[in-house]
């Protein structure tokens, strides 16, 4: 009689389940291999992200087009174009300074998503790099990369925000160990590590002294938030110690420095050269904090009238930033990031400014040791559509992984639950030689 499933001794059965399960993992391991030799690997060791929040006007930025008149109702841009350091390659008229060093700059011109009315929405997709899901809560970028690479040192926090905090910068499943510092003021350094005048540096370690002894007569915990909420502690601690915390000290970098650098974003950008040399390894510095056009970069109706300060503002700061990165010799290992939610369309609306659009819109690359070109990916004569090159936010994110060294093609785990670390990107492999 043939011998069928239901006859099979149950050992057997399950011996030659596990010893398939070997095979396979044997013969996969190769592959695996092969896929790792191949990664894209640069060398960049920090990340600062300038977040424009609101949504930044391509069309009106870094991919200008043809002049149009909200008067008539032409598209186009608001904003005249000039030539870069870059043949080919031209910007809007407010952005010279940025102009004048766009060979260390790539303006990716086709970023997409399929968010397009909502802000929350879209601005959480460009932080985690995928839409909402209803049954994960997923890190944002500056949360993997604390993750994957920590920080430099460990008397400074892997990751700093310098802005609006919400829950799409945070570090999701992955624990509030890779959530960040959130620091109001560029000249005091965070909230609550300060310590007061009358805490001398004895009444300070009798104080961590006896922190110790009650932490040694508690029970050992397994409990992942009593021990992240300890480490957090912990760190609190070491911040707290001069090395961090000269950080702040902006008042000691050369005044016609601080004069380029410009305004209160323009010191952000400032702390952030700082952070960097201090071994931080991701900074998210905010543009969209006074409203200098009384909208900011959610340019509707009238709010387009004064964009131009909003832009002027940008150029002076990052264009500083940029060339004060290249005389600490840190450029190259600095990968500076302008990123927002969505862009706008070449169509005036009834107030004379614009409504939104994902189909195409600019990030910015800088620095970081990666090939730059000026510009990447073409859209059409209104950068309304993509006509090569298109880079969907998951693409966007394996490049940045890709800079800073990390495996953009492995999995983090929520529970025993894999989630892939970019949503499947793969890196502009064109920029990095």
């Amino acid at each position: 009689m043939p011998t069928n499933l239901h006859s099979i001794d149950r050992r057997q059965f399950l011996a030659a389940g596990v010893t398939g399960a070997a095979v396979a993992a044997l013969s996969a391991t190769p592959a695996r291999a092969e896929q790792a030799s191949s990664l894209i690997r640069g060398q960049a060791e920090h990340v600062i992200s300038i977040w424009l929040g609101g949504g930044m006007g391509q069309i009106d930025t870094f991919d200008p087009k043809v002049k149009g008149d909200p008067k008539s109702k032409k598209p186009g841009s608001y904003y005249d174009a000039i030539p870069t350091a870059v043949a080919g390659v031209q910007v809007c008229e407010h952005l010279p300074k940025m102009a004048a060093i766009m060979d260390r700059v790539t303006a990716v011109r086709t970023v997409n998503h399929s968010v397009i009315d909502e802000h929350a929405a879209a601005t959480n997709w460009m932080y985690v790099g995928r839409p909402v899901s209803g049954t994960v809560v997923y890190p944002s970028i500056g949360s993997i990369i604390a993750h994957e690479r920590g920080a430099v040192s460990e008397n400074v926090p892997a990751y700093v925000v310098i802005g609006y905090p919400n829950s799409s910068r945070g570090p999701g499943f992955l624990g509030a160990k890779y959530g960040y510092l959130y620091l109001t003021e560029t000249g005091r350094g965070p909230a609550g590590l300060t310590s007061p005048e009358v805490i001398d540096a004895k009444r300070q370690a009798r104080r961590e002294n006896y922190l110790l002894k009650l932490r040694s007569v508690q029970a050992p915990t397994d409990d992942v938030r009593l021990r992240d909420y300890d480490a957090a502690a912990e760190l609190g601690l070491r911040l707290s110690g001069p090395d961090f915390m000269r950080s702040f000290e902006l008042n000691n970098e050369p005044a016609d420095l601080r004069q380029r650098y410009g305004g209160e974003f323009g010191q952000r950008c400032l702390l952030a050269r700082r952070l960097v040399e201090r071994g931080v390894r991701y900074i998210e510095v905010s543009h969209n904090l006074n409203f200098l056009n009384g909208t900011g970069w959610d340019v509707h109706n009238e709010g387009i009238l004064d964009q131009h300060k909003l832009i002027r503002e940008l150029d002076d700061a990052v264009s500083t930033l940029i060339l004060d990165l290249e005389a600490h010799k840190l450029l190259d290992k600095t990968l500076v990031v302008i990123s927002t939610e969505f862009g706008r369309p070449a169509h005036f609306d009834g107030g004379g400014g614009r409504g939104h659009q994902s189909s195409t819109f600019t990030c910015v690359l800088a620095g970081g040791g990666l090939k730059h070109q000026g510009a990447y990916g073409e859209t059409d004569e209104l950068s309304q559509k993509i006509v090569a090159n298109p880079v969907p936010v998951p693409d966007l994110f394996a490049t940045i992984h890709a800079a800073l060294g990390v495996d953009y093609t492995k999995y983090l785990y929520d529970g025993d639950r894999p989630v892939p670390i970019t949503d499947g990107g793969q890196p502009i492999a064109k920029l990095f030689g």
